[in-house]
């Protein structure tokens, strides 16, 4: 690793206003003077970047979700590279140098992703000191692929769009195999520093802001966790919420048109960034207790609403939303946060959750890596107010409890059962590797390692 540099532990994501003083001050420039800076490691977190003391969220509105229960976003937006997935980026980095599998200016990295992790791999990488590569499908947006030049990356393209993974795993496969001595994957997929990453920060993260929510709403506990899979990094923090609120429900969530475990299915959607066609290896898909499936034109119809003027209108003026969460609206989603909070007004009807009950979700990124699809969006369906009325009721208030399933006990064992083919049958996992995941130990032990890696990257100093 370049030896003058400094990393932040998984304590000081969770606690970055812990962090020495004058560390602390010099990120707070960064982050607006120069942003490329690796300085910037220590702006991974989810806190505001006007008060390091505060977790940066947004309570939705009753009048836009149609439901009692509160429903909490997070918003991810403020991290490096405008989405989250930069901390787990960052994690597989420093935990692969520990181990001594990378070396900077020698190997290669290459960050498989259908786009964020992507993008956090593009950022993470060269201010570490490494060449990088991201490989993401030729369909996803074309702000993607912007970001991950200026980030100072290189990328190839595959085949097809979101739920096309198993053509990165084959990318993959054929770099290592023409590149032995140079080129390292860093699979957000199977790599464990992934989990740990939301396990630790965020999912500690939502359990600290419980208490604030509390204060404010009159809630009790957190009812539930709701996230759309993609790697399924983000939805491992409800496995450290349900440890310290054992009523919380963990509600994953994938597209209508690309229903994986719902029903084994597969098919292409529009849900950047979710819906990868497969379970992953990092899923702890025993612990789920719930599934949800989410139309993906409800996702881009709504995102319309939010970030449109004529939208802004009329949900100030018809549903009286005043300008600043409007604004949140409008900055602070993209295609999977519409997704995750319509998968939360779900969670809500099915599990019967009212007023006093937090439910908690995350806006994984915002609008501005979707403008070209929103420009398109704009031109085939022109917004009017009637139109943007229409949708929030439609989508919100009346959104439906189908295409859900519990998590029983049949359903759980379904789901991990699906894992043998991408994980054995194609990528090396061994049938007691995958056996082994059943046991919850396998899960706590994998959650302990993060006290050992926090000693291990402050040594580095």
């Amino acid at each position: 690793m370049t030896t003058h540099l400094i990393f932040p532990t998984f304590e000081e994501m969770l606690h970055p206003q812990r962090v020495e003083p004058e560390l602390r001050a010099r990120a707070t420039r960064a982050r607006y003077e120069a942003p490329l800076d690796p300085i910037n490691f220590f702006n991974i977190h989810w806190r505001r970047p006007d008060d390091i003391n505060e977790v940066s969220y947004l309570v939705m509105p009753h009048a836009l979700t149609g439901v009692d229960a509160e429903i909490v976003v997070l918003i991810a937006k403020d991290f490096p590279t405008g989405s989250h997935k930069v901390g787990p980026a960052y994690s597989v980095l420093i935990e692969k140098y520990l181990q001594g599998q990378i070396e900077p200016h020698k190997h290669t990295l290459v960050f498989p992703s259908t786009g964020n992790y992507g993008i956090g791999g593009s950022w993470v990488g060269p201010r570490a000191g490494f060449k990088s590569m991201v490989i993401l499908p030729e369909g996803m947006s074309r702000e993607r692929f912007e970001l991950i030049e200026r980030y100072g990356a290189g990328y190839i393209k595959t085949f097809g769009s979101e739920s096309n993974v198993k053509e990165i795993y084959d990318e993959c496969k054929r770099l290592s195999h023409e590149h032995p001595d140079t080129i390292r994957i860093m699979n957000q997929f199977s790599e464990m520093g992934n989990y740990r990453f939301h396990y630790y920060v965020t999912g500690n993260t939502v359990v600290e802001l419980e208490a604030t929510l509390n204060a404010r709403l009159g809630t009790r506990g957190i009812a539930a966790f709701c996230s759309a899979m993609g790697s399924a990094g983000t939805i491992a923090a409800g496995d450290r919420i349900k440890q310290v609120f054992p009523d919380c429900r963990i509600v994953g969530l994938e597209p209508v048109q690309c229903p994986t475990l719902y029903n084994n299915g597969y098919g292409s959607h529009e849900i950047q960034g979710i819906g990868d066609k497969h379970v992953t290896w990092i899923h702890h898909v025993t612990n789920m207790d719930a599934l949800a499936c989410i139309d993906d034109m409800e996702c881009l119809h709504l995102l319309q609403v939010f970030t449109h003027p004529v939208g802004s209108e009329v949900m100030t003026r018809r549903f009286g939303l005043d300008e600043g969460t409007v604004g949140q609206l409008a900055t602070s989603f993209g295609i999977s946060a519409v997704c995750n909070l319509l998968g939360a007004i779900k969670a809500a009807k099915h599990f019967g959750l009212g007023r006093r009950d937090a439910i908690v979700t995350v806006a994984t990124d915002g609008p501005d890596r979707y403008r070209s699809v929103m420009d398109d969006l704009n031109a085939r369906y022109p917004l009017t107010p009637a139109e943007a009325e229409a949708r929030i009721t439609r989508i919100l208030h009346h959104q439906k409890t189908d295409w859900m399933k519990d998590g029983t006990p049949e359903n759980r064992r379904q789901w991990h059962n699906l894992k043998y083919y991408t994980w054995v049958e194609q990528q090396g996992k061994t049938v007691e590797e995958l056996n082994a995941q059943l046991d919850p130990e396998w899960w706590l032990a994998e959650q302990a390692k993060v006290s050992d890696l926090d000693r291990q990257i402050a040594a580095l100093r």
